[in-house]
């Protein structure tokens, strides 16, 4: 009290002492005059200057000293503050910090679900549980990263589905199977990944089965062209064991097809349709490159493309 005390009192006696040398220079002054001492009216002038020109700058200075005093009895207050927590255990120091850090691990699980860090969620509630004593709000966000865990997952995994499937619709078998495999991996906590390797699998294996059927359906019907396209894209999921049954078939059905474009070829070389006689016998020659009428084919082609681009300007 007697520091608090001291600051407010100092300005009151130095007020004092100020007006007491302010009375001593009038004093001075007064008896210069009277006796006409030069030295007395020169004392009291410069005792009434001193009061002048210094009281302003000591009490500025004063003031500044108050201030500091006050702040570092703050800054006193505060030392002692921290000697006092530091000398508390780890223990008492966590139960005075627990609200906050409590406020702090909720808002990291926050953002751990936000980003979908389930994991790092998981070990901060973990932590919330078993130092915080918070036992019933760990069990709440346990609830909710679940929830929300799989309710994305369904998401992501619907998504990764329909890929797949758009894969199978376009036959892309090789990624098809490296897709499945991928989400297997990824999503394996999921049961809607369950056997996704499989159903690529099976996809192809009905595919193949229908291109046989359309195959033989086209080979026993004498549609030599459509057999043989069908001939060629079956070739590609064939064995060589399962395609020996074939062989004597795909024989007749491909001798069958190039006698068919020959015919188409000469028709339309003796209609003088040349753009038909040039897409036909460019089919000729990627189809039976080494037959002896795509040997002959070869010789003529280019007149023929010429004619071709002659007739489309005419």
């Amino acid at each position: 009290m007697a520091a608090q005390n001291a600051p407010s009192q100092a300005p009151i006696w130095t007020a004092v002492i100020y007006a007491a040398v302010v009375v001593i220079g009038l004093l001075l002054e007064f008896l210069g005059f009277d006796r006409g001492s030069d030295l007395f009216l020169l004392a009291g002038i410069l005792a009434i200057l001193g009061v002048v020109l210094f009281a302003p700058a000591v009490w500025a200075l004063r003031s500044a000293g108050s201030a500091r005093d006050a702040r570092t009895d703050r800054l006193v207050e505060a030392l002692e503050r921290l000697a006092q927590e530091q000398a508390l255990s780890d223990d008492a120091r966590r139960v005075l910090n627990r609200r906050h850090e409590r406020g702090i691990l909720c808002r990291a699980i926050e953002e751990d679900i936000a980003r979908e860090d389930w994991d790092a969620a998981t070990v901060l509630v973990k932590e919330l549980a078993e130092r915080f004593g918070y036992r019933q709000e760990a069990e709440e966000f346990r609830q909710r990263i679940e929830s929300v865990r799989a309710r994305t997952t369904d998401v992501k995994v619907s998504d990764a589905i329909r890929n797949l499937d758009a894969l199978i619709v376009r036959r892309q078998w090789d990624e098809a199977s490296a897709e499945a495999s991928r989400i297997t991996r990824v999503y394996a906590e999921s049961p809607r990944v369950e056997g996704l390797r499989h159903r690529v699998e099976r996809a192809r294996g009905q595919y193949k089965a229908d291109l046989e059927r359309r195959f033989l359906h086209a080979a026993k019907d004498e549609r030599a062209e459509e057999a043989h396209e069908l001939l060629k894209e079956l070739d590609q999921y064939l064995t060589e064991a399962e395609a020996e049954p074939y062989q004597e078939l795909a024989r007749g059905v491909i001798g069958k097809a190039r006698e068919n474009l020959g015919v188409q070829f000469k028709l339309a070389a003796q209609d003088r349709d040349w753009a038909r006689a040039a897409d036909v016998g460019e089919r000729i020659i990627r189809d039976f490159p080494n037959t002896r009428m795509a040997e002959e084919i070869r010789a003529v082609i280019d007149g023929i493309r010429e004619r071709a681009a002659m007739q489309q300007r005419a």
